[in-house]
């Protein structure tokens, strides 16, 4: 027999979970913006950077990063790290570090990875993100988001993965969870990813949430800016302590993906700040910049938008936006691999809106 007094309740309390956290009961549309399919015969340059050197990274690491196709390279759609037991560089040990710094960078998003992570006591294998900023404001200041950290070796090390923040607030502060998957993540690949927006910072293993954050305190301000990508593996250092006679090599970590979605539209939130007030046109950044550089704009309102690029003599060289959009906040990247140095202009119309802001190109 049905309660008539239990249903009433909980239906009373679904109507008020609705008031309370409207912003859940949104589904999100994702819209795919960058996306690393790894597809090529070689590592993109446009995109990663190999970072080298063996100066321990601020964690006493153990290994020589190197630019060698020997630790990292790129076959039938993955990208493979690799680090082995061998002396370089004064040091024993080689691996490699790859970054998007001032190439592809992201303010909030989806930002996913389907990796085949490597194993073993020292082995220390990392998907994460570190404050655009970095070089002018340093660490922590520019804040750091580790969507994927494995610490191996031991009886769980192996099967355990770590979702960490730290930013700067009179001094390092952080704040992580880990998740315990039942079998090793050598065995297979796993999906690691966040989910951030101006509210929080979520973290999910093949789409289970483990870990979130709010970051709407002023004293999170880092997490409000551009962020780049970086995978690596590094080898010792103060968390995971030296290898062992246990450890194997070389050790691998296989990436068959990395990607980028935003949402395409604002969806309905408690905190109407969030919605842009009037149009506007940001400043690329960086600027000067080689070859690529992000375009940011606002928009009030749904509008028709045009962005387009022109050289110095007004011709129109690139469209990069030519569509109707809803309201809300976008980002563009622009790629000027295939022209010259010099000065170039962008310029957006939308909803009646013109404004023009000027680039410099400096390869």
């Amino acid at each position: 027999m049905v309660n008539k007094k239990l249903v009433g309740r909980i239906c009373i309390l679904f109507f008020i979970s609705l008031l309370i956290f409207p912003f859940n009961m949104f589904a999100q549309s994702w819209k795919l913006v960058w996306a690393e399919e790894f597809n090529g015969t070689q590592l993109d340059e446009t995109v990663w950077t190999r970072e080298t050197g063996g100066n321990g990274w601020g964690n006493n690491e153990l290994e020589y990063y190197t630019d060698r196709t020997t630790n990292s390279f790129v076959n039938n759609g993955v990208l493979t790290i690799v680090a082995q037991r061998e002396s370089f560089g004064e040091r024993d040990y080689t691996s490699a570090r790859l970054k998007t710094q001032s190439k592809k960078f992201f303010k909030y998003g989806k930002i996913e990875a389907k990796i085949k992570l490597p194993y073993g006591k020292g082995i220390w294998s990392a998907f994460w993100m570190l404050g655009e900023s970095i070089s002018l404001v340093g660490w922590p200041a520019s804040g750091e988001i580790d969507i994927m950290e494995l610490i191996g070796g031991g009886s769980s090390g192996d099967r355990t993965v770590y979702g960490t923040a730290h930013w700067d607030d009179n001094g390092h502060k952080s704040f992580g969870l880990n998740y315990l998957n039942s079998t090793n993540f050598s065995n297979d690949f796993h999906v690691f990813s966040i989910i951030w927006d101006s509210l929080s910072i979520k973290w999910f293993v093949d789409d289970q949430q483990y870990s979130i954050i709010n970051i709407t305190s002023d004293t999170l301000s880092e997490f409000q800016n551009n962020f780049f990508i970086i995978l690596n593996v590094a080898v010792g250092g103060n968390w995971p302590g030296s290898p062992d006679t246990t450890t194997v090599f070389p050790q691998k970590m296989e990436v068959d993906y990395v990607r980028v979605y935003q949402n395409e539209k604002i969806t309905s939130t408690k905190n109407e700040n969030l919605l842009p007030k009037d149009f506007n046109l940001g400043q690329n950044y960086p600027n000067p910049f080689n070859p690529t550089t992000t375009i940011s704009y606002k928009l009030p309102q749904q509008s028709f938008v045009s962005l387009k690029v022109y050289d110095i003599l007004g011709r129109e060289i690139a469209v990069l936006v030519n569509e109707e959009k809803s309201l809300g906040y976008y980002t563009v990247n622009f790629n000027a691999s295939e022209f010259a140095n010099g000065i170039y202009f962008y310029r957006l119309v939308a909803g009646g809106f013109v404004e023009t802001k000027r680039m410099v190109l400096l390869k």
